[in-house]
C-alpha cells in the first residue's frame, strides 16, 4: 500500500539532493568553523554560502541572518530579545490568538514576568485587521508579532499593511514565516518587518535548523550565552550539516517556488471542491482565496477529526487535525476557537497540507476514501443520531 502523506505543514521529508549536499559535512568536512585551520575554514565557508542563500530568498543582507535550532528558537529569540533590549521604552506586545505556540507561550511567559500583551481578534476567516493593530499601539508598545500565514487554516495575513503601521509608529515588527518562506515570495523590505522566523524542515530541509532575520539596527539581546558564534548573536558550535542542508533546500525552493505554488493550488482546489461536493455538512476553514497554496482545512460535522485521522491512517493516508505542537492535547484547537467555532465544531476539523510529491492520483484516492470513512463514522455517531 502506497502511503499518501498530506501533512507537509507539520514537517516535510528531506529531499535526496539535500541529503547528498549534507553528507560530506558529517565525515570529511567535520572541522569546527571557529578554528583557523583548513578543515574548520572549509566548514565556515559552507556556512556563509548557506547564509547567503537564505538571505537571498527573503531579500535580506547576509549579516542579517542568524542560524538557530529551528522556528521555535527563532520566535523566542525575536520576542524575548526585543523586549529585554527595550525595557526602558515599555513592555507592551501586540499579537494574535492564532499564533503558533512558539509565539503564544513566549508571550505568556513574558506576561508572567511583567509584560502586557494584547491579543488582537481575527475575523471568521482568520484575518487580522491592520486598523485594529493601529488602535492597539500604545506609548509603551515595543513589539508587534503576527504570523505571515496560519499553520492550521492557511490564511495569509496582510503583513505589508501591518508593517506600514508598525513603521509609522516606530514599533518593531516580527513575523513567523515558517509556513511561507520557500513557498511564497517573501521580501523583508516589502513586508516592512524587522524580524522574521524560518525553519528548514518545512521546506524539505533537515530538522533542527532554522534562522532569524534581524534587520540591521534592531535592538535585541541574545538569550543563548557562551561563545561568539553567529557574530556574537547566538552561542553554540554551529550545526554545519544542518546549515548546509538548509541552504541547499532554500536554493531549490527558490528555483521551483512559482511553478510548485501553481501546481499545489490546482490540486488543493480540486481537493476542497471534491470534499464539499461529496460530503454534506462540510465547510472550509480559513480564507477562501487568501490562503497557502497547499492548505485544505475543513470541518466535517458529526464526526471527530481524530477519528477521521485514525481511520484514514488505516488506508495509508496521513492527515492531521491541527498543529504538531498541540496534537497530544485533547483540547480543541486555539485557532479554531479564535475563528468563532464552538469546541464541538473545532473538534471536527481536518487539515490536509499537500507537498511536492502529492499527485492527482493521491487527491483522487482521498476523495474516494474520506467520504467512505465519514459515512462509517457518522453511522456510529451519537451526534448525528441526536439531530
Amino acid at each position: 500500500m502506497r502511503r499518501i502523506y498530506l501533512d507537509d505543514a507539520r514537517t516535510t521529508p528531506v529531499r535526496p539532493e539535500v541529503v547528498q549536499a549534507m553528507l560530506p559535512y558529517f565525515t570529511d568536512v567535520f572541522g569546527n568553523p571557529s578554528t583557523i585551520y583548513a578543515c574548520g575554514q572549509e566548514a565556515k565557508g559552507a556556512i556563509e554560502e548557506a547564509r547567503s542563500r537564505v538571505a537571498d530568498l527573503i531579500g535580506a543582507g547576509i549579516d542579517e541572518i542568524v542560524f538557530t535550532s529551528g522556528g521555535t528558537e527563532a520566535d523566542n529569540f525575536a520576542i524575548k530579545g526585543v523586549v529585554h533590549a527595550n525595557e526602558s521604552r515599555g513592555k507592551h506586545i501586540i499579537t494574535t490568538p492564532i499564533e503558533h505556540h512558539a509565539v503564544l507561550e513566549t508571550c505568556h511567559f513574558l506576561e508572567e514576568n511583567g509584560c502586557r500583551v494584547t491579543y488582537l481578534p481575527v475575523d471568521g476567516n482568520g484575518l487580522v485587521d491592520p486598523a485594529e493593530v493601529r488602535r492597539a499601539i500604545a506609548s509603551d508598545t515595543v513589539l508587534i508579532s503576527i504570523m505571515h500565514a496560519n499553520n492550521e487554516v492557511g490564511t495569509i495575513e496582510p503583513i505589508a499593511e501591518i508593517g506600514k503601521v508598525a513603521r509609522e509608529a516606530g514599533v518593531y515588527f516580527h513575523t513567523d514565516a515558517v509556513q511561507t518562506a520557500g513557498h511564497l515570495p517573501v521580501n523583508v523590505d516589502e513586508m516592512g518587518v524587522d524580524l522574521l522566523s524560518m525553519s528548514a524542515h518545512k521546506l524539505y530541509g533537515p530538522k533542527g535548523i532554522g534562522a532569524l532575520y534581524i534587520r540591521k539596527g534592531t535592538r535585541l539581546v541574545t538569550f543563548m550565552h557562551g561563545g561568539e558564534q553567529e557574530r556574537g548573536r547566538r552561542a553554540s558550535t554551529e550545526n554545519v550539516p544542518g546549515i548546509v542542508g538548509f541552504g541547499h533546500a532554500v536554493a531549490l525552493a527558490g528555483e521551483e517556488m512559482s511553478a510548485e505554488a501553481e501546481r499545489l493550488t490546482s490540486l488543493r482546489n480540486r481537493l476542497i471542491d471534491g470534499l464539499m461536493e461529496k460530503i454534506d455538512h462540510t465547510r472550509l476553514n480559513g480564507h477562501p482565496t487568501q490562503r497557502l497554496p497547499n492548505n485544505a482545512n475543513v470541518s466535517i460535522a458529526y464526526v471527530e477529526g481524530e477519528s477521521m485521522c485514525l481511520n484514514l491512517d488505516f488506508d495509508g493516508i496521513c492527515v492531521s487535525t491541527g498543529s504538531a505542537c498541540s496534537s497530544a492535547s485533547t483540547e480543541p484547537s486555539h485557532v479554531m476557537l479564535a475563528l468563532g467555532m464552538s469546541p464541538l465544531e473545532a473538534h471536527s476539523s481536518l487539515r490536509m497540507s499537500l507537498g511536492r510529491w502529492t499527485t492527482e492520483e493521491d487527491i483522487a484516492t482521498v476523495l474516494e476514501v474520506l467520504p467512505r470513512v465519514v459515512g462509517k463514522l457518522r453511522a456510529m455517531s451519537p451526534l448525528l443520531k441526536n439531530q
